[in-house]
């Protein structure tokens, strides 16, 4: 130690200690808790009512500044609040490790103490202390050995010291609330691991074609290790079930995982609601496009156009193309569809339009056969990869085994044999009306005991002397 550092007293000391206390207490609190946990229902309502991740048009088309929705929440605002990602701005990752933090002070200052009082057995040796219980009798004869086979049929553990009996049963509900807040700390931790560790990307890729996944719309700091850079996704196929009227009924993706060599590591069919997982990733499906037209014109080779789909204000999705029918690109015509079942419409440059034409068939365009040979579809991809949700999952699977554990009671019984008289009492922490039920029964069984004269023929059954243990 330097000379000029003072060496830390007992009154610092003493100070820092009672910091640390009031904080733990702060931290404890009930309050505090309730209100993090509706804090952070709140903010995660917002994330799931505004659209996350989306592009800075998007934003400024559906949330303008004129008229602001709710007369303040602009795209400006929303941008700045980081409520397009709500569940990886700082201030949420905060709330999430602050109530944590209070589940935490509350497992340690509360319900560990808790536990460790239920397990303590605790003997009542003075008759007045029967007096305080909220269920209690005292009868004029009575004797330990005539009860222990009463509590030891229902299930109770028994201590016994001399004259003094303890029973208790239903610990697990003690450890019940620790097992919930531990499968709730559990769910933060993978929620903050996915928000850091996980991405979110879409891809629409045409049938037949190979891609890498790039096209990140959203990722943590950490999710560089998730972002697969040794395999891609090759489309195989894409197609649509329609129903009898033209309606849509399906669309499905023949997807296979290839490695940079171009060999096929896994396959599978995915449509909607039936995902593809490999590697931590899953791509589901989400949407469907129509990439391209293969065309020829009378014996030439095929050509591959590409179609853009039309934003103008059209009933329903279209896509369009322009085929050139002179080599100097003076002429030509539109073609337009609006769905995978291979009807074309065909548009000469005065916007007219010349006819129809489906998928396999022809039409003669200005003294041209114009063969439309194939539509080729295109599928859209939702990938993410969220590394905490196995952790979510077992948090969750601990969450409701705690529920079920904390609904069982802890109930315990006290009796004391002390001269000519006998005393019995008990209380629980639920199921009031059950437990004095059950201690009713118990009693009347002990009385018909007492009746049939059988009051000392269970001395066999005794347990060996108990102490106090020192925790």
């Amino acid at each position: 130690m330097t000379a000029d550092q003072a060496p830390e007293t007992p009154e610092s000391a003493s100070t820092l200690h009672r910091f640390g206390r009031r904080s733990l207490r702060l931290l404890a609190n009930l309050k505090l808790a309730i209100a993090l946990l509706l804090a952070i229902a709140l903010f995660s309502i917002a994330g799931t009512v505004i659209e996350q991740g989306q592009t800075l048009a998007f934003y400024q088309s559906n949330y303008p500044e004129d008229p602001a929705l709710f007369g303040f929440l602009s795209w400006r605002v929303l941008l700045w609040l980081g409520l397009d990602h709500v569940y990886r701005t700082w201030w949420f990752l905060s709330l999430l490790v602050l109530f944590g933090s209070s589940l935490t002070a509350c497992t340690f200052t509360r319900q560990l103490p808790a536990l460790k009082g239920a397990r303590r057995w605790q003997y009542y040796s003075r008759p007045e202390q029967f007096a305080k219980l909220a269920l209690s009798a005292e009868l004029d004869t009575g004797s330990l050995n005539s009860v222990l086979p009463l509590l030891t049929a229902r299930r109770y553990r028994v201590f016994r010291e001399g004259d003094q009996l303890y029973a208790r049963k239903g610990i697990i509900g003690r450890i019940g609330p620790i097992v919930v807040h531990i499968g709730i700390l559990i769910v933060l931790i993978g929620a903050i691991w996915g928000a850091f560790g996980g991405f979110f990307a879409q891809e629409i890729a045409a049938s037949g074609s190979r891609f890498q996944i790039q096209n990140i719309i959203d990722a943590g700091p950490l999710a560089g290790a998730q972002i697969p850079q040794d395999w891609g996704v090759k489309v195989n196929r894409f197609w649509i079930d329609y129903t009898p009227d033209g309606t849509i009924d399906q669309f499905y993706s023949d997807l296979s995982i290839v490695d940079e060599a171009g060999t096929e590591l896994d396959r599978q069919t995915i449509h909607v609601n039936k995902p593809f997982r490999y590697d931590g990733v899953t791509l589901y499906q989400t949407n469907w496009g129509i990439a391209g037209v293969r065309v020829r014109l009378n014996n030439s080779p095929i050509f591959q156009l590409p179609m853009a789909e039309l934003n103008d204000d059209l009933p329903g999705r279209f896509w369009g193309t322009w085929v050139p029918t002179k080599p100097d690109l003076s002429q030509g015509v539109s073609l337009l569809a609006r769905d995978l079942q291979g009807t074309l419409l065909v548009y000469n440059v005065e916007g007219q339009l010349i006819g129809a034409v489906r998928e396999g068939g022809s039409i003669a365009v200005d003294g041209i056969e114009l063969q439309v040979l194939e539509l080729i579809g295109a599928t859209g991809l939702q990938i993410k990869a969220d590394p905490g949700v196995p952790m979510v999952y077992a948090g969750f699977a601990l969450l409701m085994l705690g529920v079920v554990m904390s609904y069982a009671s802890h109930s315990q019984i006290w009796a004391l044999e002390q001269g000519d008289r006998f005393y019995l009492g008990g209380r629980t922490n639920r199921a009031q009306v059950s437990f004095e039920r059950e201690l009713l029964s118990i009693l009347d069984a002990f009385q018909a005991r007492r009746v049939e004269g059988t009051v000392d023929a269970e001395a066999a059954i005794a347990l060996p002397t108990a102490k106090l243990p020192d925790e």
